[in-house]
């Protein structure tokens, strides 16, 4: 009994220190997109449950209190409509791109309210003291100046491939002759056409970029921060980490500097037990189920009529059951094979034995977890990465696209009888799981461990690459490029003037002598 106490008491006392010795973190958050969220919040969670002290900003404060974690709501301080609720038919030809011009608009604009918001003025007159400041890196930098306020390191987080001004962050090579940019469907390989446009979009996103933060992001920092902050572009340029969450297997090999740490599958955890009725669904799926969902931001009952029936036609084809993600309760002609939900654990579902195929659209989460669990894959992208991640389901052989605009009770039959009774895509499919999943450490703890080492090292400036510190004539050696210029067309320009003169003296006729009479 004496002995139990003891080693009780040991326990108590080393928690007690552990969560004492933790860091204070502020994990910034503002994106409303409830998906971006997800990749983060399993890793601010597992810090806290480590001992970390997080204060976390948000849209999403937690239901439940969790020990370590305190959320600072930004819920109320800004409403876009498109968010969280995205109508389908939107992202059909040209009216995608409207949505998308519509959302980044409304983007900007939000960085005023939400610094505006209660709870972030009080963040910003508080006395709080913090080790570190992890934040997104997304498509504004208006929270960066938290980090000069409280005078910490700061690691970024993306949750898709690396923006252009992301890379910029840490001078980590950014060269669209092989490395896509997001927005395009493009992965490492490119023809000259692909080349052209992957350079345009790369170059184009980085001046969109600089001059919004410049001219419009800035006004709004210098408006609550005061103008004595240091300019967003040196602010994000003094980044100790990058954590992305990508890995080389499913979105191809690129080159990273120290600083940019993959952490692809931050989400993956192990499944849990299925609801009754959704177990016995699938349990009695005699030859297999098909997962459909377009994930947590797109609305599958926004499906223009012609296109559901085209997919409940199909369907009605198919021998296999089918689970769709379908946000009202009712669903016109449903067949008897299909069987609706308005949500559904989708990760615990696709790990069924069952599951012979996911359809979906393409976002990196979904897409991460086929790859895990080894399941092939039809995509539908709409928007953002989701053709690239799609396009890199195609190249690992694992599943096909279905373009939003081709759909037709022939087409979907067409992809799904492909995908479902062709073996390379399950084979393949099993291939991907054993290589995305062979990894020295699990993504969650290489993203702790790193997070750590720049809390250890108060920063990690040992990671910063020299590169940043180069103006960008330097970078690209445009002045290498000068100096070599002027030096060969000094050796040209004396080359030619001494060959002038020797040729001269060689072809040139020779006076002749002229004889004395005498």
């Amino acid at each position: 009994m004496k002995m139990k106490t003891t080693f009780l008491l040991f326990i108590f006392t080393y928690r007690w220190l552990t969560a004492a010795s933790g860091a204070r973190i502020l994990a910034i958050f503002p994106y409303i997109g409830k998906s971006h969220f997800n990749a983060f919040e399993p890793f601010i969670k597992e810090l806290a449950a480590r001992g970390h002290q997080l204060v976390v900003v948000s849209h999403f404060p937690q239901k439940h209190a969790i020990a370590n974690y305190t959320d600072i709501s930004l819920v109320g301080s800004i409403k876009i409509e498109s968010t969280n609720r995205v109508d389908i038919g939107k992202f059909s030809g040209l009216t995608g791109l409207k949505t998308l011009k519509k959302e980044l608009s409304q983007y900007y604009e939000s960085c005023d309210k939400m610094l505006s918001f209660h709870t972030i003025q009080e963040l910003m007159k508080s006395d709080m003291v913090f080790d570190l400041v992890i934040s997104e890196s997304f498509f504004s930098d208006c929270f960066l100046p938290f980090v000069d306020k409280f005078k910490v390191p700061n690691i970024a987080m993306s949750s898709c491939l690396l923006l252009p001004w992301t890379n910029d962050r840490m001078a980590n090579p950014d060269n669209p002759a092989f490395v896509p940019t997001l927005l395009t469907p493009f992965l490492d390989k490119m023809s000259l056409s692909e080349r052209i446009m992957n350079t345009v979009t790369n170059v184009g996103l980085n001046l969109f970029f600089f001059l919004t933060e410049r001219f419009v992001t800035e006004n709004y920092v210098h408006k609550h921060f005061g103008e004595s902050v240091p300019k967003l572009y040196d602010l994000a340029r003094n980044t100790s980490l990058v954590l992305v969450n990508t890995h080389f297997s499913l979105n191809r090999p690129h080159p990273l500097v120290p600083g940019v740490v993959e952490v692809g599958g931050l989400h993956i955890r192990p499944p849990k037990k299925l609801p009754k009725d959704l177990e016995d669904y699938l349990d009695g799926a005699e030859h297999g189920l098909i997962l459909f969902s377009m994930g947590s931001m797109l609305r599958a009952d926004s499906l223009p009529a012609d296109k559901r029936d085209a997919f409940l036609q199909a369907f009605s084809e198919l021998p296999q059951r089918v689970l769709w993600k379908w946000e009202m309760r009712n669903m016109p002609l449903q067949p008897e094979n299909v069987k609706t939900a308005e949500w559904l654990p989708q990760f615990d579902i696709i790990n069924h034995p069952n599951v012979r195929l996911y359809l979906g659209h393409g976002g990196l989460l979904g897409t991460t977890e086929a790859v895990y669990a080894g399941v092939p894959m039809v995509g539908i992208p709409m928007f953002g990465d989701q053709a690239m991640n799609v396009k890199a389901i195609e190249v690992a052989g694992m599943g096909l696209t279905l373009d939003l605009n081709d759909i037709t009770k022939e087409n979907v039959l067409r992809v799904l009888r492909t995908v479902l009774y062709e073996p390379s895509y399950r084979e393949n499919a099993k291939r991907m799981s054993k290589v995305y999943q062979d990894r020295p450490m699990s993504a969650m703890d290489t993203a702790i461990y790193w997070t750590e080492y720049v809390i250890r090292h108060k920063g990690a400036p040992h990671l910063r690459t020299a590169a940043l510190d180069l103006a960008w004539y330097q970078y690209f050696l445009l002045d290498v490029l000068a100096v070599i210029m002027v030096c060969v067309t000094i050796l040209l320009f004396v080359t030619y003037v001494v060959l002038k003169k020797l040729t001269r003296g060689i072809f040139s006729p020779k006076p002749k002598n002229k004889l004395k009479l005498s």
